[in-house]
């Protein structure tokens, strides 16, 4: 059995470890709130701008949009994954980069040239040590994103699009669902998907100016704003993944110390009762004699 001391020692570096994890536990748990509130606030301006760009776009507007072109076949990729800059967040990143990885070997299976840019300190560290060659590498998006720095991440990647240098951009990232559900997600984002059928109007339904001319004033802010709920739900799932791994640290440092206590007062009671025995055997060699 261990000694009392030694088990002494360990009760106090555990000790020191829960004191950490509590606090990034706590510190998560504050960021957590904020960042939901970002992703309800951006929620709703997300969907009723997809519902217009849904209505908005047929067929015929599809071959006159730049940013609705549907090539014939897909030749050339981006897929753009968001990770964390800091970890402690159980898998969360490494569920990322799964995702990631699944998506660009499916497109080089299908003889698509991709190219993979990834923003987050841990999504490039991993790619970086296998030597995998990054299109861009990002770290200044923190735990608050904004909508500039998404307008500044996708722009140069559209720009290409309506080149016609990339024929699809794909984004990967975190759907935060609930704090214990952040599933990676894969969506394509260009080309925007295109109904099969002209979708049916009310005959009230009058659009003033044109749909090509308010498609050319959405469709931009569609794009940035896909993008900056990406950013947005990932930031949020990231708490929400550290808070729950730094609780779970937390709850394991209990137990230990709940089990080194039991083993420390074991250990002490043992060596006392040894100590009695030793003073009681040399009270009666001193009777003895």
């Amino acid at each position: 059995m261990a000694k009392a001391r030694e088990i002494g020692r360990r009760m106090k570096s555990v000790q020191s470890t829960r004191k950490i994890t509590r606090t990034m536990e706590m510190v998560a748990t504050s960021k957590l709130r904020r960042a939901q509130q970002r992703v309800v606030q951006a929620r709703p301006y997300a969907e009723r701008l997809a519902a217009v760009v849904e209505n908005l776009i047929t067929p015929e507007l599809a071959e006159l949009e730049p940013l609705l072109r549907q090539p014939e076949r897909i030749r050339r990729a981006a897929v753009v994954l968001i990770t964390s800059n800091r970890g402690l967040c159980g898998a969360f990143n490494v569920n990322l980069i799964r995702k990631a990885r699944e998506q660009v070997d499916y497109l080089r299976a299908s003889d698509v040239d991709t190219e993979l840019h990834v923003v987050g300190k841990k999504g490039i560290a991993y790619f970086r040590f296998r030597d995998v060659e990054l299109g861009t590498a990002r770290t200044d998006i923190g735990d608050e994103p904004t909508p500039e720095q998404a307008h500044d991440l996708i722009t140069p990647l559209v720009d290409r699009f309506l080149a016609e240098e990339l024929d699809a951009i794909y984004i990967v990232y975190a759907e935060f669902r609930s704090v214990m559900s952040t599933p990676p997600t894969s969506q394509r984002l260009l080309p925007v998907q295109v109904p099969e059928e002209r979708p049916t109007r009310e005959p009230y339904y009058i659009l003033d100016p044109s749909a090509e001319e308010i498609l050319d004033r959405i469709l931009p802010l569609y794009i940035d704003n896909v993008t900056y709920r990406a950013l947005v739900e990932t930031a949020a799932a990231e708490q929400g993944s550290r808070r729950t791994a730094m609780k779970a640290a937390t709850d394991n440092a209990d137990d230990l110390l709940t089990s080194l206590r039991r083993q420390f007062n074991r250990a002490r009671q043992a060596e006392i009762t040894s100590q009695i025995a030793e003073i009681i055997g040399g009270a009666e060699a001193l009777a003895g004699q």
